[in-house]
């Protein structure tokens, strides 16, 4: 036993709307056009016409630009660190800086680092000690764990291919090893890994 479908009629305001809509509906190729709606009751009394505006399709947004994931340094370079058959190209040191004073350091420092064609930098934040002394609201470690946040950012994609923590010679976990990108325009003209 099943229960017929219930249709509500149209309400002429619908039909008026719907033939609005229908008369402006082009078929699409090897489509059948859309069907005719019924005819318009005319009531008693009509009410006020629709104002409809003409719409346009809505706009795409806008195009980001696509940034690669951040890629860890690999294993043979941070091996060749710890060994000490390779050393940094550079290294900032920001312990000791307040936050904003940080963050502008090392944003002229990355980008000076690769202007210099320099592939993998130091940067040295503090591993931030305990807080005695301090006022209550002041917090330590803040460059620790602010760096990575920093490094992570759209500003700063361009410039960075990824990072790790240094290794105890270098700093261990107050330090952190930033693999650059090459210099569009520099060498080859790409922007691969060096």
């Amino acid at each position: 036993m099943s229960k017929g479908r219930r249709t509500r009629q149209l309400s002429s305001e619908e039909k008026r709307l719907w033939s609005h809509v229908a008369r402006n509906v082009k078929p699409m190729k090897g489509k059948l056009p859309p069907p005719e709606p019924e005819p318009e009751e005319k009531p008693a009394t009509a009410p006020a016409p629709l104002a409809v505006a003409p719409s346009l399709p809505p706009l795409p947004p806008p195009a980001k630009p696509v940034m690669p994931p951040l890629a860890p340094v690999e294993r043979k370079t941070l091996q060749a660190l710890r060994r000490g058959r390779k050393d940094v190209d550079s290294v900032i040191d920001l312990h000791g800086m307040r936050q904003e004073q940080a963050h502008f350091a090392l944003l002229h420092f990355l980008h000076r680092a690769q202007s210099s064609g320099y592939g993998l930098v130091l940067v040295i934040t503090g591993k931030g000690g305990a807080a005695a002394g301090f006022g209550i609201f002041e917090e330590r470690g803040v460059l620790r764990r602010m760096v990575p946040h920093w490094l992570r950012l759209p500003d700063l994609r361009p410039l960075v291919i990824g990072f790790e923590e240094a290794s105890p010679q270098h700093g261990g976990s107050g330090a952190i090893y930033v693999r650059l990108r090459r210099r569009r325009g520099a060498g080859s003209g790409d922007d691969s890994l060096r």
